[in-house]
């Protein structure tokens, strides 16, 4: 506890000094005449948008410099790694359903956003993922929000909302990102802010959507003084949602301002965020498959607007909830209340000397009150008395059973031919704590060659508490009802589920508390000689994280014993098991990128990097000094990027080889043979992102990625019972293609845009093909293919006025993103399927006044 309070001692230290230098940096700025030869090039005056968006059209895409994986800053003609930018418009223009969702435009990133605004599986082409985002970072102004990519219900996009305040997103795949920032080895995706302006510029926005969302957005930008700058924004909102759950589905805001300062030698913002949205989860809904890919609807359920989620199951009380039990709300969501207060320095020492640091603070809850699949559903009757208890039934007594309709309206007996199915109402209260600064000294050896030596530190805390199981039995429905079952036993009356309809009171009732500090050290030398530019870098990382979690006992929680939803329940017991976890590993990355003409590069790029634990996955249920292993990635790769009145393109093929993941050699029959041993996989690629004007106003763009990946060095077959279907087996996956990856993914967008005396008009359509994926390691659940259409229409109207019109997926398709994500292997029982479908066609419309 010591150490750790010294750190954060430490790390605030650093995050004051560096705010006190440059404050009397600027404050030496303005009092002292600046040796010009030594100097940068002024920052200059502050521009309004508009002014941008003048100047954008003179600057060609790949003369756009980035600030994201490098040192110092590059242009993107002289960045050697897969890297894709967008402007806020270009943001809008994707119709992001969330944030996870916008990284759809980088190719060989695929987010599954079927479970609504937060909460995304997020993966990135040739790594073994599965669920959750370990392998994705989100930063905002260079700064990473939490210390560790993901843990159990939590993914960074989580915490991070899009809106006018956004100025532009920058999204890097491996190569640098290894070593800058936190490290991460596979996506990072930095937001960066508007800021003030020197002349006052903003706007406002009012939207509806055919889900009834009532949004409301704003920006405003504006000067303080000489040289300082301030900006203030955000966005409140409210749906129903597509799947209208009959409570808002989408309820909340956020606001953020920015305070900037300009002198001739550097520039110093700070910025301060407060984010609080409740967002409803979405869990799988039944399907009918037909053959291997092919699915409909299900009696009863649309696919594209229909949920379980309802006010009849909206309240409840959890008794097994640490502590002694605790309500829950359905409408809370899987939300977040967050605070983030942050800051970044840049600042120009002259003779070749520059420093840049950046901090960011931020605390809050990220809670999540959700469904989460369990069985398959079955009729009353069956599920009473026929279906085995493997597979979910309760086998009772014939004709014991009575069954009547809980919670709100209850009371009424429930059709021994109604539908039902069970599901955990599962609670989880997370508090996480996140400090982090990134301090960097840059020195020009000689001409055209930069050295920078930089250190990143990291503190940050989760504190849990977890009620998973929670199985609540209920109509298999949509806007489910609960139901509560007692039933006759040789004439001792039992309740099968309390009042609420729960049939346990959870199975996992979990407090835990864990700390981590990242201490990194990272060198990198960038060195132009003519028409190349060669660049190495290397990062020294270490992690020490400890993990505090209960110890369980199973306890009748009211000494009853014919109530059996709570006859053995395992809670806290007062004890805790301890894990540490510290390991020590390097990183490093190579790349040359060579400039055959103003418009026109190639490179080639090596890099290895690793991937450490975190609280759930890896420490938590692990002893000290036998947690998993660092899991690493090798990634080669080499791109073209070429820009002309007529074609854009960038494209780039990789080899990526991932090692890390444990398993257990076994002969053919599942048996253990040998000592554990490690396995990963082996991917190749190819992204392109491209566009071309064949005449005036029309473009047309292309974002596409194809990937040959597969599960690699292991010699076992997993032996696994199927709780749906009841079969048991054991499946080899050597061979097997990279879960939930299609192999193909691309998206085709034709805009045009139709000048008018007034204004302009652009219309657009996106046409999206989604290839074969799969759902688990055994590749035995197919998923299918699909295709979807999206569109919009955006009319600028003279100088103040903006209107815009978008839909996504408008001709309804039916497509999947995963199924039953509890079980392994083949996810349908008797034709039905729990999976996540899209969403249904959603269209919204946008007035905003710019001024």
């Amino acid at each position: 506890m010591g150490n750790n309070k010294q750190m954060t001692r430490l790390m605030l230290s650093a995050a004051i000094t560096g705010i006190l230098m440059s404050a009397t940096a600027m404050a030496q700025d303005s009092t002292q005449a600046q040796d010009t030869s030594t100097t940068t090039a002024p920052t200059g005056a502050r521009k309004t948008p508009q002014q941008k968006a003048a100047e954008a059209k003179t600057t060609t895409t790949l003369q756009q410099v980035v600030v994201t994986g490098s040192a110092t800053g590059v242009k993107k003609i002289d960045a050697s790694y897969t890297l894709t930018t967008a402007t806020a418009e270009q943001i809008k223009m994707a119709n992001p359903k969330s944030t996870a969702d916008l990284l759809k435009i980088a190719p060989g990133l695929w987010p599954e956003s079927t479970g609504g605004q937060t909460g995304a599986n997020i993966e990135i082409a040739g790594f073994p993922g599965g669920g959750d985002a370990p392998f994705n970072t989100v930063q905002m102004m260079g700064s990473p929000l939490y210390g560790m990519p993901t843990l159990s219900f939590f993914e960074q996009t989580s915490i991070f909302r899009i809106d006018d305040t956004v100025d532009r997103v920058e999204i890097i795949q491996g190569g640098p990102s290894v070593v800058f920032a936190d490290g991460q080895i596979g996506a990072s995706e930095n937001f960066i802010l508007k800021q003030g302006t020197e002349v006052p510029s903003g706007s406002i926005g009012v939207t509806y959507g055919s889900e009834n969302l009532k949004r409301v957005d704003g920006f405003y930008g504006f000067p303080i003084a000489a040289n300082w700058y301030g900006s203030v924004g955000g966005f409140y909102r409210d749906s129903d949602g597509v799947r209208d759950p009959q409570f808002a589905a989408d309820k909340g805001g956020q606001f953020t301002a920015t305070l900037t300062h300009d002198s001739d030698r550097g520039t110093m913002m700070f910025y301060a965020r407060a984010l609080n949205d409740k967002n409803q989860f979405i869990t799988p809904i039944p399907l009918i498959q037909n053959g291997t890919d092919q699915f409909s609807a299900y009696p009863g359920f649309d696919p594209l607007t229909d949920t379980y989620n309802s006010k009849y199951i909206q309240h409840v009380h959890l008794a097994g909830y640490p502590g002694g039990g605790t309500n829950a709300d359905l409408a809370n969501g899987r939300g977040a209340k967050m605070n983030f207060f942050g800051g970044n320095f840049d600042y120009d020492l002259g003779s070749g000397w520059t420093i840049s640091d950046k901090f960011l603070i931020d605390a809050g809850d990220v809670d999540t009150n959700a469904l989460f699949s369990g069985s398959n559903p079955a009729t009353l009757n069956d599920e009473l008395y026929n279906t085995p208890t493997s597979q979910g039934g309760f086998g009772l007594p014939a004709g014991s059973a009575t069954a009547t309709y809980a919670g709100p309206g209850g009371g009424g007996a429930v059709d021994p031919n109604q539908s039902v199915i069970h599901q955990g109402w599962w609670y989880i209260h997370k508090h996480l704590k996140n400090i982090n600064n990134d301090f960097r000294l840059s020195k020009e050896i000689f001409e055209g060659n930069t050295l920078t030596a930089g250190v990143y530190l990291a503190h940050y805390t989760m504190d849990d508490k977890w009620a998973l199981g929670n199985q609540m039995l209920m109509t298999n429905t949509p806007n489910a009802r609960p139901i509560m079952v007692s039933y006759n036993d040789a004439g001792t009356i039992k309740q099968l589920t309390d009042n609420q309809g729960f049939l346990d009171n959870g199975g996992f009732n979990i407090a835990q508390h864990g700390k981590a500090t990242n201490k990194a050290f990272y060198l990198s030398d960038s060195w132009r000689v003519g028409p190349w530019l060669f660049d190495a870098s290397a990062r020294l990382e270490n992690q020490d994280a400890t993990n505090n979690v209960c110890n369980l006992t199973n306890v009748d929680l009211d000494g009853d014993p014919n109530t059996l939803y709570n006859n053995s329940v395992p809670v806290c017991n007062g004890t805790f098991a301890n894990t540490n976890y510290n390991k020590t590993h390097t990183s490093w990355t190579i790349g040359a990128n060579y400039e055959l003409a103003d418009n026109m590069s190639v490179y080639v790029r090596a890099n290895k990097g690793v991937h450490f634990a975190d609280f759930d996955n890896g420490i938590r249920g692990a002893t000290t000094g036998n947690t998993a292993p660092v899991q690493k990635i090798q990634n080669i790769e080499g791109g073209f990027k070429y820009q002309s009145d007529l074609i854009y393109a960038d494209i780039s093929i990789y080899h990526k080889q991932f090692n890390g993941l444990s398993f257990q050699p076994t002969d053919g029959a599942g048996t253990p043979v040998g000592a554990p041993a490690l396995y990963g996989s082996d991917s190749k690629g190819i992204n392109l992102a491209g566009a071309i004007t064949p005449i005036e106003n029309l473009k047309l763009m292309l974002v596409a990625n194809y990937l040959d990946g597969h599960y690699s060095h292991n010699n076992s077959c997993f032996k696994f019972t199927n709780v749906v279907t009841g079969v048991s087996g054991c499946q080899f996956i050597n061979g097997v293609q990279l879960q939930r990856q299609p192999k193909v993914h691309y998206a085709f967008t034709p805009s045009y845009r139709i000048p008018f005396s007034w204004g302009d008009v652009t219309a657009f359509v996106t046409y999206t093909h989604v290839g074969p994926h799969t759902q688990d390691q055994s590749g035995l659940q197919q998923l299918g293919t699909y295709k979807t259409w999206d569109f919009g229409v955006i009319a600028n109207v003279e100088k103040n006025w903006q209107l815009r019109l978008q839909g996504t997926n408008i001709t309804n398709e039916l497509g999947l993103t995963e199924s039953n994500s509890r079980i392994f292997g083949t996810a349908a029982a008797g034709g039905v399927i729990l999976a996540r479908p899209l969403e249904g066609r959603e269209v919204n419309f946008e007035v905003k006044y710019l001024f």
